[in-house]
């Protein structure tokens, strides 16, 4: 710690290196530049005076001090505006190293978003070709079912059409069958009728019907 009671960049607070894994590797942002004026500053200020020869004057020890002192006042300003320099510069790193994190924190989680987005339309894709898959099954099914009821519906109109005809068929033959009837008695009678009359007729003439 200097004189003006503010710690020295090398004894800064360190932080973890970002993106190392391993905690106990640190780095400091302080540039290489004001690391080295600093330490020139400190030696500066450390530094002894330098002796005079046997010829210089011998001066009060008071008028040395004050000397020393209006030495070391340079050193030290340096000193200070070197260590505020160097504390921007921390400061500005903490700020990136945190900005970092947000940023990565945020693609992370826009990472997930976009992850679940991505399952969640698969999700909607399967269930609704699963949903389609479902609705043409019960299509083709009730197309099977109208198809197998047209099909009973006309065996069953085909049977009744076959007993229809059936029935017709028989009501004609027999329509028939009693007309013919009635047409062979009504010519056996016209047959008989004849055969009497010409009997008749050929024994009035004196003739045998059974001669002729």
């Amino acid at each position: 710690m200097s004189q003006a009671g503010q710690l020295m960049p090398w004894q800064l607070p360190q932080q973890p290196a970002p993106g190392n894994k391993d905690s106990s590797l640190c780095v400091v942002a302080v540039d290489p530049v004001c690391l080295v004026r600093v330490q020139q500053a400190e030696q500066k200020a450390n530094m002894p005076a330098k002796k005079k020869t046997k010829k210089a004057t011998k001066k009060k020890p008071g008028k040395i001090e004050n000397e020393l002192e209006e030495q070391r006042r340079p050193s030290l300003l340096d000193v200070v505006v070197l260590q505020d320099h160097v504390a921007l510069q921390r400061e500005s790193l903490i700020r990136v190293q945190a900005d970092r994190s947000d940023l990565r924190r945020c693609l992370r989680n826009m990472e997930q978003k976009l992850q679940h987005e991505i399952q969640d339309r698969r999700d909607i894709s399967s269930a609704l070709c699963q949903e389609e898959l479902r609705k043409e099954k019960r299509e083709r099914e009730e197309l099977e079912e109208e198809k197998d009821a047209a099909i009973c519906d006309l065996q069953l109109k085909l049977d009744n059409m076959e007993t229809d005809y059936e029935k017709i068929l028989h009501e004609t033959l027999d329509s028939l069958t009693s007309q013919l009837s009635v047409a062979r008695q009504g010519w056996e009678d016209r047959s008989t009728s004849l055969h009497e009359n010409y009997k008749q007729a050929l024994s009035e003439f004196g003739l045998n019907a059974l001669d002729v």
